[in-house]
């Protein structure tokens, strides 16, 4: 699955369905569109899920917190799709039971309430009934949370995942269904006859190369990136999206030393706040903080990092304090524009998803989450077909397993690759040097990093620390100690010179500066 052996665009005249955006959205439309049969292309302007798809809170749920605003049939779908990413990507989706503490009685009985009605609703897609833990047992199971006045909690469970590790499964997966996947190339003009749509121009981010390619239908599915698209298409085009910034911070694991997650039910802010066990750390978050610009590398403002950590520490026996900060990223929300131009609140902006014909032969499709990336998709090509009177097929998507599917007992971490596993394991004893660790305090070997490079479309030392390897994402300091081991394997597999080698690792080192607490401290507004 390697770019550069992947694509003879030149060869090609048109195609069905040419997708602008490698995201959860834009991957999961050419999965559904290649295994209906069709010509599919995929274009992304940097790497598969660079943006808003790799900076998730990791969570694959119905949504706990539409139910408590009564929005009952987005929390029965987003459960259903749940039910079936498990079923689909077992290696990468796993049951995780959360505990919210309850400091009062009413808690009790209110969070027991809502959450039986979420099982419920879960029907034969259930991960399991919620229930009520005493004071110690939720103390036993979480020794890390504040006792004093704790009346007991509520346990429920959901999904946990890792969002660009699927990201590349389901790009591997549509590569299978005979989908073409080009990351690092950008669209720069819509080809258009009169109003239609009828393809694009890209340019090869890597070589320069460009491209003009005709298609049936056009999807845009480019996340807080949508407007650009359709102004390409009318430079009047009303703003659709007005992003929402979401910040995470990671901290080691022993503030909470629990195999369970926390759930804080109820924040100043109205929202929820989640510390979950991730790559084992600690990941905590998210905000909601409405932005007016965007960015492929959003920054966490200072009075968002300071939240998360008063919101946690009145929780947490241990107060985090921000040298405690391993890493912090931000991801930015594509929630519907408001209509009022000085609404300002993100709470009331839909979090659902928005599908529509934005010309003859462009479709839109943005908003919506992880977990239900597989329905939108599904929606999206049900709306090509009828718009452009492609070849009728049923959606395949429902029970197709994604690349890498496999259930096993031990716990070796590279379980997260899935059957390819046994592949990197294979690389690792046919050439005894990829055995080495990156770093002593991780497990990663040099293998992986090969692997993710023949068979995972990394080009560069971020594509491998940030989404392939997630470091950068747990510790950045890790990460840039990493750096210069992960750039030399890389010029050695493409035959990049020692420039080319020190050039990655001075870019990967600004990149993940920005990961580092203090870059967060000196922001104050996204850059």
């Amino acid at each position: 699955m390697h770019r550069i052996h992947n694509y003879h665009l030149a060869d090609q005249s048109e195609w069905d369905v040419i997708i602008i955006g490698g995201g959860a959205t834009g991957l999961g439309t050419a999965l559904d569109a290649a295994s209906r049969g069709l010509k599919t292309l995929l274009v992304e302007q940097s790497d598969f899920a660079k943006g808003t798809s790799s900076r998730s809170t990791k969570l694959v749920h119905g949504g706990v917190r539409y139910l408590a605003q009564g929005d009952i049939g987005l929390v029965k779908h987003a459960l259903k799709e749940r039910g079936l990413l498990a079923q689909n990507a077992p290696h990468l989706v796993h049951k995780e039971e959360f505990i919210i503490p309850c400091y009062d009685w009413f808690s009790i009985i209110k969070y027991f309430t809502g959450l039986t009605l979420y099982d419920w609703l879960a029907g034969k897609f259930s991960f399991g009934n919620s229930k009520y833990l005493s004071k110690q047992k939720t103390l036993n199971l979480m020794p890390g949370i504040k006792a004093e006045g704790l009346k007991g909690a509520i346990s429920y469970f959901d999904g946990k995942f890792d969002d660009a590790r699927l990201a590349v499964n389901i790009a591997q997966t549509a590569t299978e269904q005979g989908a073409t996947l080009i990351n690092y190339m950008k669209v720069v003009r819509l080809l258009k006859q009169g109003d239609a749509v009828v393809g694009v121009e890209t340019e090869d981010m890597i070589t320069k190369a460009s491209f003009k390619l005709n298609a049936k239908v056009v999807i845009n599915a480019t996340g807080v990136f949508v407007d650009e698209i359709l102004q390409m298409n009318n430079p009047d085009a009303k703003k659709m999206v007005r992003p929402s910034q979401g910040v995470h911070i990671v901290l080691k694991k022993e503030f909470l030393n629990s195999e369970s997650a926390l759930m804080i039910p109820k924040t100043t802010d109205g929202r929820v706040l989640f510390a979950v066990p991730w790559h084992n750390h600690l990941l905590v978050g998210t905000t909601d903080t409405p932005l007016d610009e965007h960015s492929l590398e959003p920054r966490a403002l200072k009075e968002e990092t300071d939240f998360i950590l008063n919101t946690a520490g009145a929780y947490f026996k241990i107060k985090p304090i921000e040298k405690d900060i391993l890493s912090v990223f931000s991801g930015l929300r594509p929630l519907a524009a408001p209509t009022d131009a000085n609404g300002n609140s993100t709470k009331e902006i839909s979090r659902d998803h928005k599908l529509m014909i934005s010309a003859k032969g462009l479709i839109t499709i943005t908003g919506g989450k992880w977990t239900t990336y597989r329905r939108m998709a599904e929606e999206t090509i049900d709306l090509a077909i009828k718009h452009t009177g492609l070849a009728s097929k049923a959606c395949q998507t429902q029970n197709l397993k994604i690349h890498g599917v496999l259930m096993v007992d031990d716990d070796n971490y590279l379980n997260i690759y899935g059957s390819d596993r046994t592949n990197i394991e294979a690389l690792a004893k046919q050439q005894p040097e990829l055995q080495e660790k990156l770093h002593p305090d991780f497990p990663h070997i040099a293998a992986e990093v090969v692997w993710a490079i023949r068979n995972e479309m990394a080009e560069t030392v971020e594509d491998i620390l940030s989404r392939r390897l997630r470091i950068l994402f747990i510790d950045a300091h890790a990460a840039i100690q990493m750096a210069p081991k992960v750039a030399k394997l890389l010029a050695k597999e493409s035959g990049a010179d020692q420039s080319w080698e020190q050039d990655q690792i001075e870019i990967f080192d600004t990149l993940a500066n920005g990961y580092i607490y203090h870059a967060a401290k000196k922001e104050t507004q996204a850059s």
